[in-house]
């Protein structure tokens, strides 16, 4: 096992640093960045569980849309990913970290986060993601977006910034998808897209949730 592994989740987070400016940007502006906001440990564990999953060819095609709805759509995104589950340790490790950031939103802004999903993302050369929204007003499911991103050695021209958009459609942020770079922003209120990268783009991309199941529809479904 990874030594890193037995670090408390607060500590691979260095949640202490940043908790504070990053729920007041997202009650004033709706999304908050930080480079270096995560330990080192962190975005290498997940970047070692990226490349294991890519050597395994366990990757696949990203679509839009969920169950019956779900199609691939390569005009709108060409991503590649992989469902994170507790199955497997450094996975475990990184959902263990996003429950401590759960944990804090709720206190310091009350809202009600259930739950938290995520997914690796690998975009290879030439992927992109257009323009949207994580969840639609109303739609009572994803309320807070996370991004970590997972590259080193990234050079200027290499494309892949995540431009997000402030409500009323002006650009608010464009943002280099650096290792330890981390993005949190409301999911119904902060449009976004990944612009076309001419190098391979490694992410992890989260979305805490909440409870929107009923007695007759589980959501999200397992």
């Amino acid at each position: 096992m990874d030594i890193s592994l037995t670090e408390r989740p607060a500590d691979l987070l260095l949640i202490d640093n940043w908790i504070d400016p990053a729920c007041d940007a997202l009650a004033s502006v709706g999304w908050f960045c930080a480079r270096d906001a995560l330990s080192e440990v962190l975005v290498d564990l997940m970047r070692a569980e990226l490349d294991e999953l890519l050597e395994e060819g366990r990757l696949h095609r990203a679509g839009i849309g969920r169950e019956f709805d779900f199609q691939l759509a390569s005009d709108v995104r060409r991503d590649w990913i992989f469902w994170l589950a507790r199955a497997r340790p450094r996975q475990a490790a990184f959902l263990d970290a996003a429950e401590t950031l759960r944990r804090a939103l709720n206190r310091r802004l009350f809202l009600g986060l259930f739950e938290f999903e995520a997914h690796l993302a690998l975009y290879p050369p030439c992927a992109f993601y257009r323009r949207h929204f994580d969840s639609f007003v109303g739609a009572a499911n994803r309320v807070v977006s996370l991004v970590l991103y997972l590259n080193r050695d990234r050079s200027p021209g290499d494309g892949g910034e995540l431009v997000l958009y402030a409500p009323g459609g002006g650009e608010a942020a464009r943002i280099e998808p650096q290792a330890g770079t981390l993005v949190l922003m409301l999911s119904e209120e902060i449009e976004h897209e990944v612009l076309v990268t001419r190098a391979e783009r490694a992410s992890v991309a989260g979305w805490f949730r909440l409870n929107a199941s009923r007695a007759d529809v589980v959501d999200p479904p397992r």
